[in-house]
């Protein structure tokens, strides 16, 4: 699959190769399939290979990978480590909030043509209308043996927009915006009758598929405005699904770049923005599978296994609140975070977050080990707390956490918006801590 973006086009700072590299990751990954490979070929780049976890597993030394449809994990274990040697875990999502596409999508009214869609995850719905919508994902396709097999595909192109009603028919409009999920979402794709199955068949037919192949589908919208810098002096950027794909490409890059004598695991689930519960989420059995089979392949047992698992350590990473600079109110006044001033360690105490004192000083230290500056970020009181995988991951495997994320704000739009620093700061720190 070409590559949907380049950064030529962009005015880059000189010295930032890790943010120029996000900027591609973000745009190459529209959908959390594609976010898996964009992480694949940066992991192979670095000498990992992929794993087939129907296959014996003859070996788990190495650098390694598997993949499971919208998650990824993958591992660098030395030959020299023995059963029950401690690892450093980093975790991250590939799920954003947006608009999914329904299985029978075909629909209209008044002479559109309209597709279905569901909304995923806690949306803003707002910053979804007028903007100019792709569309991506995967198509399920059968050979001539009916064999199935995944397709990933991609028309990063204006082919969808959710269209708001003009003032002049909703004079409230300014003080109260109301989006009905079900009568106000679905997107304009073009004029006259729908027919079923005229959307997939459209997809396939742009990804050179052939449409009776196609057996079933998991497509989403997605804002085609490339990531950018934003700013006169450029020190922040906006771009689509920053949470959680600044942490992904951070875990990803941080372990390419490791030293091979360290033992340490990424994880990239899926499904994190719904709750985690399925097959490829951090509340599913997958993460506790890979290692227990890298573990009885060094030669270990469940008794080694568990050794390994009390001694280590797992850092959970996802966006964090920075403050907003007109809803002051909103913040708890004596915890602000802000933008490029460094990873945000994240508390609370009735752990929506995982982080403890312990975790906490391992973590700062690590990121002060290599230039880096910390922030803490503590929900208002009174305010509902949101989660993370952190408290999923450390309650599934009894492994000490602690959640941490670079700052940014719009957490949850269409578009949202980060410092520009802070990429290389997340790097960095992850690398720090994987290497133990």
């Amino acid at each position: 699959m070409e590559p949907m973006s380049t950064i030529a086009d962009r005015t880059l700072r000189p010295d930032d190769p890790i943010a120029a590299d996000l900027f591609n990751y973000i745009d190459d990954s529209p959908s959390p399939h594609h976010a898996v490979a964009s992480s694949a070929s940066r992991l192979e780049a670095a000498g990992f290979r992929e794993r087939l976890e129907t296959d014996a597993w003859d070996t788990v030394a190495g650098r390694w990978y598997i993949k499971r449809d919208g998650a990824l994990i993958a591992w660098q274990r030395p030959e020299s480590a023995p059963a029950g040697t401690r690892m450093r875990l980093a975790g991250a999502h590939t799920d954003s909030p947006n608009l999914r596409v329904k299985p029978r999508p075909d629909t209209g009214r008044a002479g559109y043509r309209q597709v279905g869609v569901e909304v995923y995850g806690g949306t803003l719905l707002n910053s979804w209308l007028d903007r100019d919508l792709g569309i991506a994902g995967r198509l399920v396709v059968a050979d001539s043996n009916g064999t199935l097999s995944s397709v990933l595909v991609c028309i990063n192109e204006p082919l969808a927009r959710v269209t708001q009603l003009a003032i002049h028919l909703d004079r409230e409009v300014n003080d109260k915006l109301t989006l009905d999920r079900q009568l106000h979402l679905a997107p304009l794709w073009g004029h006259g009758r729908a027919s079923d199955g005229e959307l997939v068949a459209y997809v396939a037919e742009r990804s050179g598929v052939s449409p009776s192949s196609v057996v079933a589908s998991d497509l989403m919208f997605h804002d085609i405005q490339k990531a950018s810098l934003l700013g006169a002096d450029r020190s922040m950027y906006a771009a689509p699904r920053i949470d959680n794909l600044a942490s992904a490409h951070a875990a990803t890059v941080a372990l390419a770049g490791l030293d091979a004598d360290a033992y340490a695991v990424v994880a990239l689930f899926d499904h994190e923005e719904v709750g985690s519960a399925s097959a490829t989420g951090a509340d599913g059995a997958m993460l506790v599978h890979v290692l227990e089979r890298i573990e009885l392949g060094a030669g270990g047992n469940r008794e080694s296994l568990l050794r390994s698992i009390a001694g280590s350590w797992c850092l959970s990473a996802d966006g964090a609140h920075a403050v907003h600079p007109n809803y002051l109110d909103r913040y708890e006044p004596d915890h602000l975070v802000y933008l490029n001033q460094g990873p945000v360690v994240k508390v609370n105490v009735n752990v929506r977050y995982a982080t403890e004192a312990h975790g906490q000083a391992l973590f700062e230290q690590a990121a002060a080990s290599v230039g880096v500056p910390t922030q803490s970020y503590v929900h208002r009181t009174n305010l509902a707390c949101g989660s993370t995988i952190g408290p999923l991951t450390a309650s599934n495997l009894g492994m000490r956490t602690i959640d941490v994320g670079s700052a940014q704000l719009s957490m949850h739009s269409a578009r949202e918006l980060g410092g520009a620093d802070d990429p290389a700061y997340l790097t960095r720190a992850i690398g720090a801590f994987l290497a133990g």
